[in-house]
């Protein structure tokens, strides 16, 4: 327990824990050294590895922010917990599930060789790309801006504005991704596209170069936390039965092929993506000490220098620590 905690009021408790927020960003931005910046993606390089930032929001209100928190950034993979509320959403759920499984992958998240290798029905999971590819395939509309427009429409929701494009990202990633085309072929020859692989794959660069902060992670995270609620106006903004699937596939696909190490080291949902943001939803937990947000927090963390398994490795760190020490693990 953080010391001391049980006698503070809600005040001190704020600059407190702030304190400590901060002492730990300052303590794990020297990790940052210890990563790369995501280099397949030639705008993504242009990030500084040095940078990490944290912002967390409680159902109470409580708000703390550290480090680097005002930078922009792209969505990338994290675009993928959203694709699949938005698909489930428009399609069903039954729907989705006949067409994209929920099982870890066990590979890296562009990985193509599994796909062929074991004969599968159908993708893995929503949250590597070659699922993600397929979600964005099954999007209702004959444009990409149509099919994303839903998921705008629920970003404006979320975060009580909408969220623009960085074309820069998209060009940029549309113009160098020959993996994902390769993916994308390989979806279509055997069968899993529902729609053209054009419309398809500009859909799927979009949805990752969709512009974010580390406070606009927080918020969905405390959505999802919530079950689909937004905890200031009451309005089910996700339904609950998609929250609940949406989190069991953060915490055991969220984090790549490392996503058995953090659910047994951190234990909370997350989803990363190689721009260096990690979204986490801590939902409420009943324990014997008084700890900070028992009633449930989002996260939004951004650590550009990526580990070997493509996630924010001083990200990933400060969140093993905070949970620790906050005893946010779900287990």
């Amino acid at each position: 327990m953080v010391q001391g905690i049980a006698n503070w009021n809600t005040g001190q408790t704020q600059e407190w824990l702030q304190k400590y927020v901060d002492d730990w960003v300052a303590f794990y931005r020297k990790h940052t050294n210890d990563g790369e910046v995501a280099s397949y993606i030639p705008v993504l390089q242009q990030a500084d590895p040095n940078d990490l930032g944290i912002s967390i929001i409680g159902r109470n209100g409580m708000s703390i922010r550290s480090g680097d928190t005002e930078i922009p950034f792209t969505l990338q993979s994290i675009s993928k917990v959203l694709s699949f509320i938005v698909a489930c959403m428009e399609r069903g759920i039954s729907y989705m599930l006949d067409r994209v499984d929920v099982e870890p992958s066990g590979e890296a998240f562009n990985s193509i060789m599994h796909l062929e290798m074991r004969q599968v029905e159908k993708p893995f999971n929503p949250l590597i790309n070659a699922g993600a590819i397929t979600v964005a395939s099954i999007l209702p509309g004959k444009t990409s801006d149509k099919r994303l427009e839903p998921m705008f429409q629920l970003l404006e929701k979320i975060l009580g504005y909408r969220p623009d494009l960085n074309v820069d990202v998209y060009e940029s990633e549309r113009d160098s991704s020959m993996r994902n085309r390769a993916i994308g072929y390989y979806l279509l020859e055997v069968g899993f596209l529902e729609s053209d692989l054009n419309i398809t794959l500009e859909t799927y660069f979009k949805q990752c170069s969709i512009e974010v902060t580390i406070d606009d992670l927080a918020r969905i995270g405390m959505v999802l936390a919530n079950d689909g609620m937004d905890t200031k106006t009451g309005e089910e903004i996700i339904p609950r039965q998609v929250a609940r699937i949406t989190k069991v596939l953060m915490l055991t696909c969220g984090m790549y092929d490392a996503s058995g190490k953090f659910a047994t080291y951190v234990g909370i949902p997350a989803k990363s993506g190689v721009s260096g943001g990690i979204v986490a939803a801590v939902p409420p937990r009943v324990r014997d000490e008084i700890m900070p947000f028992t009633d449930g927090c989002g996260i939004g963390v951004y650590g550009p220098a990526l580990g070997d398994k493509g996630n924010s490795i001083a990200g990933i760190r400060l969140l093993r620590h905070i949970a620790n020490q906050w005893d946010l693990s779900i287990f």
